[in-house]
């Protein structure tokens, strides 16, 4: 077992034991117990951040304003982080801390030594960021998306792993159905989870983008969540009986039908076969059938008209 230590902030060497893939055999509990109540100081270079770090962005302004603080003050509570290698260490928490101290030119950081594999690692690193409220609702999704994916969990077992409702969790995987724009809002904190989660009971991806335009006023104030929910319900299809006012989709369609209509009067070819085909990101194009190469050159000579 690793010797407790006189001072706390001491090398590696004295808190890893050389025969501590026994240890995590015979006694892994202890081990991380003891482990966990001191902290070593690691080369800087000897870190590399962790590649399953849900939290994606970093704010310049703010990491540079905790370099210098960590310039004049030091790191005041360690980072934690895993040996996955002989003088090698992948961040756990603190991956904020850790590059504030490269740019403040510091030679070694305080770290707590963890054990974790792959998903412990993954779990932890997402845990620790929720309870500090550093993701946005994206970044969650998206770390419970991997989760869920890369270690084929159930949404009921993914819930328990981190702490969450199967509700909230199952919440949060639909946001990752969401039109780009409305997943850029909430990278951007532009709009907060029940924005989002209104948008999100919307099946049509152009209707949610309209939607989440729809939410902010002429002065780009965005609406509350309770009004976002109201707004979002005008976009459901109708249940039951058909409603006298026509549902945003079938207006949609109905605007399309009409645009390949006229299309088809500017040409003068009734029965030619138009579609109008989409992507999610609100690009497509038009499609128009031609039955010879006399139809096709006549649809050019129309065109150039124009």
């Amino acid at each position: 077992m690793v010797n407790k230590m006189k001072s706390q902030g001491a090398g590696t060497a004295a808190l890893i034991p050389d025969n501590i893939d026994e240890q995590i055999a015979t006694n892994p509990e202890g081990l991380i117990k003891e482990l966990s109540s001191h902290f070593a100081m690691i080369p800087i270079e000897q870190i590399e951040a962790n590649p399953d770090q849900p939290r994606r962005e970093f704010e310049k302004e703010a990491l540079q304003e905790l370099a210098e603080s960590i310039s004049v003050h030091g790191i005041i509570q360690p980072i934690t982080v895993r040996r996955f290698a002989d003088k090698q260490y992948q961040i756990i928490s603190g991956e904020r801390r850790w590059r504030a101290s490269k740019l403040a030119d510091l030679q070694e950081v305080p770290a707590f030594i963890r054990i974790a594999n792959d998903q412990t690692l993954m779990e932890m690193a997402l845990i620790e960021n929720i309870q500090r409220e550093d993701l946005n609702p994206f970044e969650i999704a998206v770390s419970y998306y991997r989760l869920k994916e890369e270690f084929e969990l159930t949404d009921e077992v993914l819930s328990e792993r981190v702490g969450k409702k199967r509700s909230t969790v199952t919440n949060y995987l639909r946001l990752l159905d969401l039109h780009a724009d409305v997943m850029d809002a909430m990278r951007n904190k532009s709009i907060t989870m029940g924005h989002a989660r209104a948008i999100a009971g919307i099946k049509d991806k152009l209707l949610q983008k309209e939607c989440l335009r729809k939410m902010y006023d002429e002065e780009g104030k965005l609406m509350s969540v309770r009004a976002a929910e109201t707004l979002a319900k005008t976009y459901h299809p109708p249940k039951g009986e058909k409603s006298k006012k026509e549902a945003p989709k079938s207006r949609l369609q109905a605007e399309r039908d009409r645009i390949l209509e006229d299309f088809r009067v500017f040409f003068g070819t009734p029965n030619v076969k138009m579609e109008i085909s989409e992507d999610n990101d609100q690009k497509g194009r038009i499609i128009i059938d031609f039955k010879d190469n006399d139809q096709l050159n006549f649809f050019f000579k129309c065109v150039e008209q124009l």
